[in-house]
């Protein structure tokens, strides 16, 4: 590995090229979790969405490793670097990518549905993890400087916000009908096609603006080892940070993408009105947009690993106020929930303080732990460890809502109605207030769980504290001198 000094100096074009790279990703991502709606209520798919969900992460399964392993053992040389010509190619695919999970064809045999979600879901996943899983590795390549990499952590994390920020707020007064609780499926899948676009601009201005400071030599000769997979996989393995920092990642997602769908359906049949759920969750957004211009500072004081153990306290703190308020803190009745909606933005900005510590580290936490292999193995092994992390992340994003689905089913989620044209799907206005109110609850319990497994992950499994990591980089420094 070489360092080239005559480089341009580390700045905020760097940050912002980084940031519209995870905006881009969130251009394609942040319709996922409308999917479930979709497939249930407009495509009439309820029985079957949980399975269908469990079959494509065998998908996922075989798509991030082979991925991430082809990026490893590519070794042609490109014009400008391997990882933003993998990025490129991505960016391309998800124009159409995350429209293909969105066909609106509700007359459609059920066989013709199952095969229409499967396909639609691999072009969706195969593109993304191909533009994904480089930008992931990119970091650790952009600067070596433990600072400059929380600043791209944040500046990622900033992407992300904005990325879902905008999403958020604009998407349920496009895709729900007047009466704010209808979905309308074709313009889902308008929007889906609009949002491809906006994603590739992004990436094409990432692409332009990142500037590789830390070059792998790639030495094609006789005496190169041939890149190992299944090693590389148990290296992985014993990477405590990777694997911390993976199940903190899972236990964020395995909450938010379930409570995602549970939160959707809550303000359809609960406070009655989706199209607000945007400009509440818009809230829970304050947190992270306050930490995040302090993270570079907090990070080099306390270190990435004790902040975001804090941060992992403060979330399980919220999801027990989530949980607990409508059981005696607030009284709620049919018609009405609006102390309980004061209530819920409260706790939701208290799981967003612990969520904004964790998320403007946690990119960070995955460049270190891939020095880390380095550290214990000397082999750098970006695509292999970061894709696996992506692996566990998807498989993460399909259990949340699985989950979440066949729970609310036996919470009269699924009730078959049929339209006039003899369609079966979901009509939300059929759900008793009971059932409501324990969906309502799910979000908590999901919330909670979320909360423990990043303490888990990120307060007993990962091992690179301020003093450890400080250590690791020195002893690196002093083998790439």
């Amino acid at each position: 590995m070489s360092n080239n000094t005559t480089h341009r100096k580390f700045g905020m074009r760097d940050c912002l090229a980084y940031a519209a790279g995870d905006f881009g990703c969130n251009m394609s991502f942040a319709l996922k979790g409308t999917m479930a709606l979709f497939w249930t209520q407009v495509m009439g798919m309820s029985a079957w969405y949980s399975l269908m969900l469990i079959v494509v992460q065998v998908w996922d399964a075989i798509n991030d490793p082979l991925i991430g392993a082809l990026v490893d053992a590519d070794r042609h040389t490109y014009k400008r670097n391997k990882f933003l010509q993998y990025i490129w190619v991505g960016s391309i695919g998800l124009i159409v990518g995350g429209a293909c999970c969105f066909l609106p064809f509700p007359q459609a045999p059920v066989c013709a549905k199952f095969i229409l979600f499967i396909a639609g879901y691999v072009i969706w996943d195969a593109f993304y993890t191909v533009a994904n899983v480089p930008y992931g590795s990119l970091l650790s390549l952009i600067s070596a400087e433990p600072a400059d990499r929380a600043s791209l952590s944040a500046w990622r994390s900033v992407g992300s916000l904005v990325g879902n920020m905008v999403p958020m707020v604009i998407l349920p007064f496009l895709i729900y009908e007047e009466d704010g609780q209808t979905l309308n499926g074709m313009m889902v899948f308008v929007t889906a096609l609009i949002m491809g676009v906006l994603g590739f601009i992004c990436f094409q201005f990432m692409i332009k603006n990142t500037e590789i400071r830390v070059e792998q030599d790639i030495k094609l000769n006789e005496e190169q080892p041939k890149f190992n997979i299944i090693e590389a996989m148990v290296n992985f393995l014993k990477n405590r940070p990777a694997v911390g920092a993976t199940l903190a990642a899972m236990g964020m997602f395995i909450g938010m993408q379930g409570a995602a769908t549970a939160i959707s359906v809550t303000f359809q049949i609960y406070f009655k009105n989706a199209q607000i759920s945007g400009i509440i969750s818009l809230f829970s957004m304050i947190p992270i947009v306050c930490f995040t211009p302090l993270a570079r500072k907090m990070v080099t004081k306390f270190g990435k690993k004790e902040l975001s153990t804090v941060g992992a306290i403060c979330y399980i703190v919220g999801s027990l106020v989530l949980f607990l308020a409508p059981l005696g803190i607030v009284p709620v009745s049919e018609g009405n929930t609006g102390i309980d909606l004061i209530v819920y933005v409260v706790a939701q900005l208290i799981c967003a303080l612990g969520m904004g510590i964790y998320s403007t580290v946690s990119w960070a936490m995955m460049g270190d732990a891939i020095d880390y292999n380095e550290w214990k193995t000397g082999k750098r092994e970006e695509g292999v460890v970061y894709s696996l992390h992506s692996f566990f992340r998807k498989l993460a994003q399909g259990i949340g809502p699985a989950v979440a689905v066949a729970i609310m089913g036996t919470m009269g989620y699924v009730n078959n109605a049929v339209n006039e044209a003899g369609e079966e799907f979901i009509d939300v206005t059929l759900i008793p207030w009971e059932n409501a109110l324990q969906i309502r609850g799910l979000i908590a319990i999901l919330y909670l769980v979320a909360g423990i497994f990043q303490f888990v992950g990120l307060g007993l499994v990962y091992n690179l504290d301020k003093k450890t990591l400080t250590k690791m980089n020195e002893e690196l420094a002093a083998r790439h001198n």
